[in-house]
């Protein structure tokens, strides 16, 4: 199992790409609100994930310690995520498409549950997950910085 401290020292570098992807603030930022339309988000690449992924940072630092955070993710049809953990909660929301998602070490298409649109799911830190997309799938995640990703497999690490 991998260990919840080796998780902590990849924050910084994991999600390098987002900033290339997001400016730094959001388009609307009147009276403590945020509000966006889905247009005004910006698309980048992600370091630490395979090719095709696609970030828009909604909200937050993802390295800093104890901010709340809010992205989406847009991965391509047919988009395989290799068997990852977290340091922190992980609550992912289905906004379009179907993300076949499952608990475990090892890759295992027969393992995962189809999530539709407004399905959601919730993992804990350190808990093993993977998952794929027959089809362009958007998902939204939330949660408290400092995020960072961690491959079970370094091999399917793209980073490295």
């Amino acid at each position: 199992m991998i260990k919840l401290t080796t998780l902590l020292t990849v924050t910084t570098l994991t999600f390098g790409a987002a900033g290339v992807a997001w400016s730094g603030q959001t388009p609307y930022e009147g009276e403590g609100h945020i509000m966006l339309q889905p247009t005004d988000l910006q698309w980048g690449p992600v370091a630490s994930m395979a090719p095709g992924a696609q970030i828009a940072v909604i909200e937050g630092d993802l390295g800093a310690e104890g901010e709340p955070f809010t992205f989406r993710l847009k991965l391509p049809p047919d988009y395989q995520v290799a068997p990852h953990v977290h340091p922190e909660y992980e609550r992912v929301t289905v906004l379009s498409g179907t993300f076949h998602f499952a608990h475990g070490e090892t890759f295992d298409r027969d393992k995962t549950q189809a999530l539709s649109a407004g399905s959601v799911a919730i993992m804990p830190p350190g808990a093993p997950m993977f998952g794929y997309t027959e089809e362009e799938t958007i998902i939204q995640l939330h949660g408290t910085a400092p995020w960072g990703i961690e491959y079970v497999n370094p091999e399917d690490d793209p980073r490295s």
